[in-house]
């Protein structure tokens, strides 16, 4: 079990990928910290009653002193995984600027907060550490991201942070990567594509064992990647 007694933070640890993760890394014996806010009963459930899964309630991850307090609060910390992000769809020419502004607020402004913290904390343990971040295929392949450039352009800065990052902190022991999907096999986007051919998108226990390895003490020299896990999508 390579993740015996690690403490990790899953941000968006409730949502499709986020369960999957937080179920390997349980399974592989981590303990995982999830903030969140404005969940339910029926998505808090799952984790009731269970020792491997620490549900920490009222946390904006676009609040600096919020995300401080959410990793110092977490002792011995190994790892973070940023899987918290948002989505937006429509031409640019028709979208609101609020709408990019919440974007970036969303899926950079998290990240880099996230990230910020996440070093510091491992910084002053001395003991390094690990960070996953995740990206987009349309925050890579630019193509990609037609009629989603809001959210294209926000992904492809987790990109850059991620690996501008990795060489910022290597010297500490900290290896910074990041995956990058394509269309995730979720119900939710199937019911967006109902024609689409759901066997080629990757499922999220696939990502998965990607970003478990990212994760992992076993990864060594992997730093500053942006990972495709496209499936054959």
């Amino acid at each position: 079990m390579e993740f015996q007694g690690r403490q990790i933070i899953v941000t968006g640890g409730t949502g499709t990928l986020g369960l999957a993760v937080v179920g390997a890394l349980t399974a592989a014996g981590a303990t995982c910290h999830i903030p969140y806010i404005n969940l339910d009963d029926a998505q808090i459930s799952p984790f009731k009653g269970r020792t491997d899964v620490r549900l920490i309630p009222s946390v904006d991850l676009t609040d600096t002193s919020q995300v401080e307090t959410l990793f110092a609060g977490v002792a011995n910390l190994w790892a973070s995984i940023h899987i918290a992000g948002g989505f937006a769809y429509g031409a640019l020419a028709k979208t609101d600027p609020k709408i990019l502004r919440q974007q970036i607020d969303i899926n950079l402004m998290t990240c880099l907060l996230c990230c910020r913290s996440a070093i510091d904390v491992m910084c002053k343990q001395g003991q390094g550490g690990r960070i996953v971040n995740v990206a987009a295929r349309s925050g890579l392949e630019w193509r990609q991201g037609a009629n989603m450039a809001t959210y294209a352009a926000a992904k492809a800065a987790v990109a850059a942070l991620t690996v501008a990052l990795a060489e910022e902190v290597v010297e500490s022991r900290i290896l910074v990567n990041a995956v990058a999907p394509s269309i995730i096999d979720t119900a939710a986007n199937r019911a967006e594509m109902p024609k689409a051919d759901f066997a080629k998108w990757p499922k999220p226990e696939e990502i998965a064992k990607t970003i478990l390895f990212l994760a992992s003490p076993k990864n060594l020299v992997t730093r500053g990647a942006v990972v495709p896990v496209y499936g054959r999508a």
